[in-house]
């Protein structure tokens, strides 16, 4: 017997990031367990009511019945922290681990990338902007793939489908980047406890060790290979992940200076760099890029 084509239904007309990550991740769930479906943009309720997956239109927030919009009266529901839920927060919701393999990865990309489509679509804002400029989101992407006014000859549902497989490309890179940072805990949990000098924390590989270093309270510096050069880097342990700001810096003095000039300063004698930013240097040996990250710490 031939299996159902499956209907995915969202709306017509203009386009955001809730919808177009919606499509993507049913697109993905659909090849991986390899079903047929069609995607079809309309406000019909007659068409609607035949959809086996509707989202972002409807009126109806059921997922048991596969329908997952937001824009009743009274929305679909505030995360913890308060963010209303768009279309792709609903559909994560149920999809997420499925889609991901596990919970804990779902989650990483449910506070990475979900919340802050979900926070953008209901106008929460999740910045405060510094400076006379607005900071460029994922959705900003899709904005610049609208066709304009003076852009009639473009099909919409064209450019829709465009921008569902750039979404397809970065929800599957941040799953693979998510699964990273799940595979690497314990690794980078090991050499943690492991450390004589937690300040200072090894490591063998170059793990994802941003997302977990910074939940322990004594690493300042994580020492790692470089497989690009064959060299060592020094990285300053963030004080907040979701902020620039270091724990430690390397010394001002050292900031932008370079092999021979960054060597005759520190006394190690394959130094390479120091970024001006002063949150990352670099040694061609462990031993030399351990040290760079005393004479920091001193």
């Amino acid at each position: 017997m031939l299996k159902k084509r499956n209907k995915l239904i969202t709306h017509n007309g203009s386009f955001h990031a809730d919808d177009i990550f919606s499509t993507a991740l049913f697109s993905i769930l659909f090849e991986k367990l390899g079903e047929s479906f069609e995607i079809i943009r309309t406000r019909d309720e007659k068409i609607i009511e035949t959809g086996d997956y509707v989202f972002d239109v409807g009126g109806i927030y059921n997922a048991e019945k596969n329908r997952f919009d937001h824009h009743q009266v009274g929305g679909a529901g505030k995360r913890e922290n308060g963010i209303d839920r768009s279309s792709f927060g609903l559909v994560w919701e149920k999809f997420g681990s499925e889609i991901c393999g596990g919970k804990e990865t779902a989650d990483l990309i449910d506070r990475k990338l979900v919340t802050p489509i979900d926070a953008s679509d209901n106008a929460f804002d999740l910045v405060e902007s510094k400076y006379d400029i607005m900071p460029y989101f994922v959705e900003n992407i899709f904005f610049a793939m609208e066709p304009t006014w003076s852009e009639e000859n473009l099909n919409r549902d064209e450019v829709f489908l465009k921008c569902v497989e750039i979404a397809k490309t970065i929800l599957l890179r941040e799953i693979v980047h998510a699964q990273s940072i799940v595979s690497a805990e314990d690794a980078i949990g090991d050499a943690y406890k492991n450390a004589i000098d937690k300040r200072i924390i090894v490591l063998d590989k170059n793990y994802p060790f941003e997302y977990i270093l910074y939940n322990f309270p004594e690493p300042l510096f994580a020492v790692y290979p470089r497989k690009i050069d064959n060299s060592w880097g020094v990285k300053a342990i963030r004080d907040d992940i979701k902020s620039f700001k270091n724990r430690k810096n390397f010394p001002k003095s050292w900031g932008g200076l370079r092999e021979d000039e960054l060597q005759e300063i520190t006394g190690v004698s394959d130094a390479i760099f120091c970024h001006h930013s002063l949150y990352l240097a670099g040694a061609k040996s462990k031993e030399g890029a351990i040290k760079l990250a005393q004479i920091a710490i001193e």
